[in-house]
């Protein structure tokens, strides 16, 4: 049980940290390989700033060679990231990529060493469990809103009832509930307006 590695990460700092997994150098396509149909591509926002094709190349060249898990583990190392990284989210949504992202060589070792160790587990070993009931399905999906809790959930359903009346409500109604400023309702309506698919064009 041994990562794989391509001789191009010789010198790369993250092997330092794969320490609970044996690793070697291999001629593989990724840079990683963590499986047999499951590989890593490294790649450092330092380096993505100098030559911003690589990654797209590589993406392109790898993905027919591993149908399983096709990763690109990024480490985070500027402090201007924000657009970048909205870039190659993009770009791995396309191309049937991961993103994981990395704020230190350490923690990317980390994640190699992870993929690594749940090869061979069942998907629903770290999928985080939902209750079937009415009430946590309704709860897991408006939780997904960035600043609504659980507490915000029993408001709107004590208020409106059905996920229908929710998502139809006014900001005018929604503002006037406990526990929502003007920002939360503008989130919360933002979500539920949406469209689920955005236009490639």
């Amino acid at each position: 049980m041994k990562v794989l590695v391509n001789p191009n990460q010789r010198g790369n700092v993250v092997l330092s940290f794969i320490k609970k997994i044996p690793w070697e150098h291999a001629n593989i396509p990724a840079d990683y390989q963590v499986g047999a149909n499951s590989g890593v591509l490294f790649l450092s926002l330092k380096y993505h700033r100098l030559k911003p094709e690589y990654i797209y190349e590589r993406m392109k060249s790898v993905a027919p060679q591993y149908m399983s898990f096709k990763v690109v583990l990024c480490l985070v190392d500027v402090d201007d990231h924000q657009q970048a990284l909205r870039e190659l989210t993009k770009a791995c949504l396309f191309a049937g990529f991961t993103l994981f992202l990395s704020w230190s060589p350490e923690e990317a070792g980390r994640y190699i060493e992870t993929f690594k160790v749940f090869e061979l587990k069942p998907p629903d070993l770290i999928k985080e469990r939902v209750d079937s009931d009415h009430f946590s399905k309704l709860s897991d999906c408006l939780v997904q809103v960035k600043s609504v809790n659980k507490t915000d959930v029993v408001t709107l359903v004590s208020n409106f009832g059905s996920f229908k009346d929710i998502v139809e409500a006014s900001p005018e109604e929604l503002s006037i509930l406990p526990g929502f400023g003007d920002q939360k309702v503008k989130r919360l309506v933002d979500a539920v307006n949406s469209p689920f698919l955005t236009d490639k064009s």
